[in-house]
């Protein structure tokens, strides 16, 4: 098995060392490489005293950073992980960028990012950016439950959202990926009050039918690899229904697909993939239609 890289972005505010040992079961995945990133964004330094841009304010933050790495890196060695690190100054979007093309990462994790309404007609979601300019799969981690207690293993029984576009084939490729760590899977597919309006009674049974043929024939394939799979139906608001199907049956992540719609029609027709990674209150692991080969 290859190794593969594991970017973990984090500003010290929601992502610590325990969210990152609590992803240590992907190591059974290959993940054996750990790639370290902080960004020092320069209208903080600024604002710290209010004052211009300040290099000695630079180098202290730069140095809690290091300090708080190395301290990590050497945990991790003994678990027979390599590390990397980058310590940088700038807007944390095309950092992230910039360091998942040099690393050639195969998974970015980082913590959830809000923005004003305005921004976001203008900016879009940063983790929708993310995979839009870089094609690598994106987990945006929310390790610790309402409970209060740590998400320790996200991996083990992930809710897969299917809306049977191109991306379907491409989602169940990559989530078997993890088929030594994933215990079962819930296949969801949320329908649109709108197909169920005008139709008969017969009718609405065939729509029923014909979605449930398909949710069967996906957790077949995860049957296959001898990971346990049940399918559901939910009917209604796309985001509303799948985070209703995460609290009912238990899931310890959301798994769904990310288009690459313009900014506009993104920010004006709603985006599942923006929503959930900024909503909801689980992880939410996010796969682009388009990946890299």
């Amino acid at each position: 098995m290859n190794t593969k890289k594991l970017l973990f972005v984090t500003q010290f505010e929601e992502l610590w060392f325990d969210a990152l040992q609590s992803l240590m079961d992907l190591r059974k995945a290959g993940f054996n490489h750990v790639v370290f990133l902080h960004v020092i964004e320069r209208d903080k330094v600024a604002m710290r005293r209010g004052k211009g841009y300040l290099k000695d304010e630079e180098v202290k933050l730069r140095e809690i950073a290091n300090v708080r790495f190395i301290d990590w890196a050497e945990s991790l060695f003994e678990q027979g992980m390599e590390v990397g690190a980058y310590i940088v100054v700038g807007n944390v979007l095309p950092k992230i960028v910039s360091t998942v093309e040099e690393e050639k990462v195969d998974l970015v994790v980082t913590g959830r990012h809000k923005r004003g309404k305005i921004q976001e007609l203008y900016a879009g979601s940063e983790t929708v950016e993310i995979l839009r300019r870089t094609s690598t799969p994106v987990l945006v981690y929310k390790y610790m439950l309402p409970s209060g207690k740590i998400n320790e293993k996200p991996f083990e029984q992930p809710l897969i959202a299917l809306d049977w576009s191109d991306s379907t084939d491409r989602i169940v490729s990559y989530m078997l990926n993890f088929k030594e760590i994933i215990r079962k899977v819930v296949v969801v597919h949320v329908a649109s009050d709108k197909e169920l309006k005008g139709p008969s009674a017969m009718e609405i049974q065939a729509i029923r039918k014909a979605n449930r043929q398909k949710l069967e024939e996906v957790c077949e394939r995860f049957q296959k690899e001898g990971i346990d799979a049940e399918p559901h139906l939910y009917i209604g608001s796309t985001c509303e229904q799948l985070e209703k199907a995460a609290q009912e049956r238990e899931v310890t992540m959301i798994v769904a697909g990310a288009t690459g719609q313009s900014k506009l029609k993104e920010f004006f027709l709603g985006n599942v993939a923006r929503n959930l990674a900024e909503n909801s209150a689980f992880p939410t692991l996010l796969i682009p239609v388009q990946m890299k080969a």
